[in-house]
């Protein structure tokens, strides 16, 4: 039986709701950051600013059609590895997650130069799909193509789950999550760029990033800068690889 079984009782169901609706909304902060997740507890919440970034991969259907079971595992395996190694390494991540075949995460960007920071993620995560279908087509697999999108805003961070459950998650809401969502599901399809970012994450960003990116309307979106950005030194080192 699973370690987190815990059989369902109604009534006790129906006093959880109530006590979670009779909080005081004075539990949720306004901040200008998130805080560390350890802040967190089952009755209070942070509302502040944060960017949000996702990759998701393209013709994911395609590749199920194409491919038998080992090597689709080892494609995904491989994608979801690095992207979750890579999207973690900015010491500024609050949350990485993975759903299906996106991964994203939340980055504590109080500061502009923050925001610069993410985007240098961005533009390494674009480098990273190249050394993956390095090493796809030495195995014969068709290359991958993704979608990355980011943005800048205001996020509610609460802690779901039940207290004794054992099972507790971090959840971020909010506008710049579902934007940064929307612009990965657009970018990279067809003729698109694979990067795309909201105007408020462009609006921070520095003179030199910002004309990496091009204004673009898609529809949907409205207007979203645009680019396929790499990281120099990685994208060289790639090319060098036999």
């Amino acid at each position: 039986m699973d370690g987190n079984y815990k059989p369902y009782d109604y009534s006790k169901s129906s006093e959880r709701i109530k006590e979670i609706l009779n909080q005081p909304s004075g539990t949720f902060q306004e901040v200008d950051g998130l805080p560390d997740r350890d802040k967190l507890t089952f009755t209070n919440g942070f509302y502040g600013t944060c960017s949000a970034l996702f990759v998701d991969i393209r013709g994911s259907s395609a590749l199920t059609e194409k491919h038998k079971r080992p090597t689709l595992a080892k494609i995904y395996r491989a994608f979801i590895s690095e992207m979750v190694a890579l999207l973690n390494s900015d010491s500024h991540v609050r949350e990485v997650n993975i759903v299906g075949d996106c991964v994203w995460a939340v980055y504590n960007t109080p500061f502009t130069s923050h925001i610069d920071d993410v985007f240098a993620i961005a533009s390494q995560t674009n480098t990273l799909k190249k050394l993956l279908n390095h090493h796809f087509k030495n195995k014969g697999i068709d290359p991958i193509s993704i979608g990355i999108g980011a943005d800048w805003g205001r996020a509610l961070m609460i802690k779901a789950g039940y207290s004794g459950s054992g099972i507790n998650e971090v959840i971020y809401m909010g506008d710049v999550v579902n934007r940064a969502a929307h612009l990965a599901h657009e970018a990279g399809r067809q003729w698109r760029n694979p990067i795309f970012v909201g105007s408020d994450f462009f609006g921070n960003l520095n003179d030199h990033n910002q004309k990496l990116l091009t204004s673009q309307y898609v529809q949907g979106l409205g207007s979203i800068y645009a680019g396929d950005v790499v990281r120099t030194d990685m994208n060289d080192w790639i090319d060098s690889l036999e």
